[in-house]
């Protein structure tokens, strides 16, 4: 699992007020809760945040506030409605020895047997939410799309990861090849031929 390690600097004054004064330093304020410690509020450079936030990866996040460790990851990000500026980020602790919740990016390999007849391959779930003890988390959620058949999709339900517990719903499609005006073309043709033939 990749790590990221960030400074912070520790907030004593919390409210909307404050908020907004640590915003126009070009700052975002964060919460660091969970594992049973007291919840630390804290601001992190928007600079520092970049690649944490638009990033195709997953951090287990180092945090370095003013000294003091925390080892966290990123739970839910608040945009501004109309910059999608970063507004303000929670942040839920690293125990060692309990599972982590986090979401981690799908990387998709091989050639699809429906896209060698045309089909083209759709990502529709680019990240998955599982949970698992951090020495068990992999980078990415790495699914082979080799005998996926033209019209068929690939579901959470239909993966199985040593040591890794999905929470995303079974029922949610994360890729598919679609039907194309090639493929559709290339089935008319075939079943032409075969009309032909009989």
């Amino acid at each position: 699992m990749k790590h990221l390690q960030i400074s912070a600097k520790k907030r004593e004054d919390f409210g909307k007020k404050h908020s907004s004064a640590v915003r126009r330093e070009e700052s975002v304020p964060v919460v660091v809760y969970g594992g049973g410690e007291e919840t630390v509020h804290a601001s992190l450079n928007t600079t520092d945040l970049r690649n944490l936030i638009y990033s195709p990866h997953s951090y287990i996040v180092e945090l370095d506030i003013e000294g003091k460790k925390e080892m966290c990851v990123m739970r839910e990000v608040q945009y501004h409605p109309v910059t999608d500026a970063p507004l303000h980020i929670d942040f839920f602790r690293v125990i060692p020895g309990k599972p982590v919740v986090i979401d981690l990016p799908v990387e998709l390999y091989g050639n699809a047997e429906g896209v060698k007849v045309g089909g083209k391959l759709a990502l529709a779930k680019r990240k998955l939410r599982v949970t698992a003890l951090e020495e068990n988390l992999p980078d990415a959620i790495r699914i082979d799309v080799s005998a996926l058949e033209l019209g068929k999709s690939i579901f959470v339900g239909d993966l199985n990861f040593e040591n890794i517990t999905f929470l995303t719903p079974a029922t949610t499609a994360v890729c598919a090849v679609k039907m194309t005006r090639a493929a559709r073309g290339a089935q008319a043709a075939a079943a032409a031929a075969t009309g032909k033939k009989k």
